[in-house]
């Protein structure tokens, strides 16, 4: 049997979209199809099913966001402005309204049942990963002296984890953008002072 040719990077990120629109559970073979472009046996055969593409667009989703993270940490500005300005990159998403916008983590997480570890470990792993960049990011902030020397690093790291999924999660109930941007603030100034 030959394989099918597809752009796979595009393909991953229209199922994450359907997949943080509808739910991975909610999302049909026909769904998939049409979001794709892939016909079922295709789908089978270059994930083995949909817990495969699912899982495939996870990975897809921690590239994309890793892509996007490195991108607010290479400028010359100082490392607290990169975090402000990464946190408005993510108030400015929240809301957009945007699906493929969304937090397939978030969603995923929802939807993973006990029998699912393999989801959530996958999850667990990545955010993990999350963590050890930002906690990276806040000891280089302490060594240029943006950020007081008795800052736990590894816990503003947690804190921050925890308040980025909070705004994702939060903004699912429509929040007006002045809102948002003010927690968003507030989560800054927690960091920094």
């Amino acid at each position: 049997m030959r394989n099918a040719e597809f752009d796979r990077e595009k393909v991953l990120r229209s199922a994450m979209t359907l997949f943080m629109e509808k739910g991975y559970s909610k999302t049909s073979m026909p769904d998939l199809k049409k979001a794709t472009g892939l016909h079922p046996g295709s789908i089978y055969c270059a994930f083995d099913n949909k817990r495969g593409l699912l899982l495939a667009a996870i990975g897809q989703y921690k590239a994309d966001r890793n892509e996007e993270f490195s991108h607010f940490f290479t400028t010359d500005e100082p490392i607290l402005t990169q975090f402000k300005n990464y946190l408005a990159h993510i108030v400015n998403e929240c809301l957009s309204c945007d699906a493929s916008k969304g937090c397939l983590y978030i969603k995923a997480l929802y939807e993973s049942t006990d029998e699912d570890q393999e989801v959530q470990a996958i999850i667990a792993e990545n955010v993990s990963q999350w963590h050890k960049a930002l906690t990276d990011k806040f000891k280089q902030a302490q060594q240029a002296k943006e950020l007081s020397p008795d800052k736990n690093c590894e816990q503003l790291a947690h804190f921050l984890v925890m308040g980025v999924y909070g705004l994702r999660t939060f903004a699912q109930s429509k929040p007006e953008h002045d809102i948002l941007q003010a927690l968003a603030e507030q989560l800054f100034n927690s960091i920094r002072y």
